[in-house]
């Protein structure tokens, strides 16, 4: 016989209120647990991302909107919210102007031209393996270039799902760019803590950064190993941060492509770049910052010159070349290194006469050896050296200088590459600047270009090699051609192109007949 027996009991009102809430947080745990984490807790709330393998968010907010009475302020915290915010679609892209295709630079390059633009624009992606076995994933940061003006985390050759395959981390990032990033005038440096203006841009970067470091544990990522990693003038942006004390201790090693800004006409100094703001203040007829605040965004961007990052006594303390000669950067690894088809001619070629009487003026009894180097055998061919010589002495000389400085000045690892694997496919373009992102990134496939075999080959032993220095702070791996540790003495690098080989530095002899001492040939004058 069985017995039955019921028992009446009377809940507190408060206690079922709790009941409830427990069963309703329950409730959402196992929701969010039905889509495989896919839902993720930051410091200012919930964001939802998509994917399978690899989880993709994409707009995170990092920093409040820099609008309104924080156009031109430093970057200010994310206003908490409630509830899950989707992350599925990236944010807005900084002020600029609308992509234009242009020769090389084809809409695989550009930002995505259904991508709006926006003031708003301080949001960063990531990409980060479902799987973690267990263990925190090496952290690669992404800092776009385009010179100051232009670009995007957005951009299709710098998608991290391939590398986050390969066992990482990816986070790709946006900041103030142009005017809205590096306009310095004496008003706005009064009106900071700090007494200083123009580096909001850099600013934007180190907040995003810090994001990184307090909220990558949550997606996977070690928080004590990041890589900030950058091409053009994300280089040039990670090199001010590396010598930047708001910056230490932010990243663990740097991956530097074709930019670096150690020359001190490219890097001005505050009240330089403050009288530049008082005319471009003149030039918009405002007369204070608040009315310079309430002109539109687009009026802005109009004959809006180039504003690199510059020397404040804040960001950036000293001119980048004195730091380092002095021991005071932050001592990171450094993967660094050029391309063959780097470099800039803002005015015509000369014709191959005009080209070696220049020489001869300007060289006399050194000529021939400045010729041999640089040969003019015709009017092409004139025009060729022309373009190394823009090369030589801006991105392979101050790549070299920064390589050699870190493997004197501090005690991380250096690895130098060389990069000269043009594109298959017509117009050909060689491997022109930026060229080297999509090999490095394993997105060949998301250019249209005709690959061969060769290419897939070494995007996926370049990729390997990234990866593998994010993870160790050496880019050697099973199965890759083993690239030695940078000397300055032996200054042997690896070339990346129709195959994989170390060889010595290609600029080198340009470099013997320029100039022994670097701080000669970077600002013009003895020390």
């Amino acid at each position: 016989m069985k017995y039955i027996f019921i028992f009446e009991i009377t809940i507190p009102e408060e206690m079922k209120k709790a009941l409830f809430t427990c069963f309703f947080l329950i409730v959402n745990v196992a929701a969010y647990s039905a889509v495989d984490s896919l839902i993720v807790r930051t410091t200012a709330g919930l964001v939802q991302g998509s994917g399978g393998d690899i989880h993709v968010f994409k707009g995170i907010p990092y920093a409040a909107p820099p609008v309104g009475n924080l156009r031109w302020k430093e970057p200010q915290p994310v206003t908490p919210w409630e509830g899950v915010r989707k992350c599925t679609v990236f944010g807005p892209n900084a002020m600029q102007m609308p992509p234009i295709p242009s020769n090389a630079y084809g809409p695989e390059i550009l930002i995505p031209k259904e991508g709006q633009i926006s003031e708003d624009c301080l949001y960063l992606n990531i990409w980060a393996p479902a799987q973690l076995n267990g263990k925190k994933r090496p952290v690669i940061v992404v800092i776009h270039g385009g010179g100051f003006t232009a670009g995007s985390g957005s951009i299709a050759l710098l998608n991290g799902e391939e590398l986050a395959k390969k066992g990482v981390v990816v986070v790709s990032i946006n900041y103030r760019l142009g005017i809205f990033g590096f306009l310095a005038h004496p008003e706005l440096s009064a009106e900071s803590p700090h007494h200083v203006s123009g580096n909001y841009g850099i600013l934007d970067q180190i907040a995003a950064l810090k994001w990184v470091k307090e909220n990558i544990t949550s997606f996977g990522g070690d928080p004590d190993n990041i890589t900030a990693q950058g091409g053009s003038a994300g280089s040039c942006s990670i090199q001010v941060m590396v010598v930047s004390p708001l910056a230490k201790g932010l990243f663990r090693r740097v991956i530097s492509e074709s930019g670096s800004s150690f020359k001190p006409e490219v890097t001005p100094q505050l009240k330089d770049a403050e009288q530049e703001g008082l005319t471009t203040m003149n030039k918009l007829s405002a007369h204070t910052t608040a009315e310079m605040r309430a002109i539109p965004a687009d009026k802005l961007l109009e004959n809006n010159p180039r504003r690199p990052p510059l020397i404040d006594g804040y960001v950036l303390p000293d001119r980048q070349i004195n730091i380092f000669l002095q021991g005071k950067q932050n001592d990171v690894d450094l993967l660094i290194g050029y391309n063959e088809g780097d470099g800039f001619m803002e005015e015509a070629p000369l014709p191959a006469a005009t080209f070696i009487a220049e020489a001869k003026r300007k060289f006399g009894s050194s000529a021939d050896t400045f010729l041999r180097i640089y040969p003019a055998g015709n009017d092409e061919e004139a025009a060729q050296s022309q373009q190394h010589i823009s090369r030589d002495l801006t991105f392979a000389w101050e790549s070299y200088i920064w390589a050699k400085l870190q493997s004197q000045k501090g005690q991380s690892k250096v690895y130098f590459y060389y990069f000269r694997r043009g594109a298959p496919g017509q117009p050909y373009y060689g491997a022109f600047h930026g060229s080297q992102g999509a090999y490095a990134f394993h997105n060949l496939h998301k250019w249209d270009r005709p690959f061969e075999a060769w290419d897939e080959t070494l995007s996926k032993d370049m990729s390997s090699y990234w990866v593998n220095f994010a993870a160790t702070g050496d880019p050697n791996g099973k199965n890759l051609p083993d690239w030695p540790r940078f000397i300055a003495q032996g200054t042997k690098v690896l070339e990346l192109g129709d195959q994989i080989k170390v060889k010595p530095l290609p600029a080198m002899p340009s470099f013997g007949f320029f100039e022994k001492d670097p701080r000669v040939a970077l600002t013009g004058t003895k020390k």
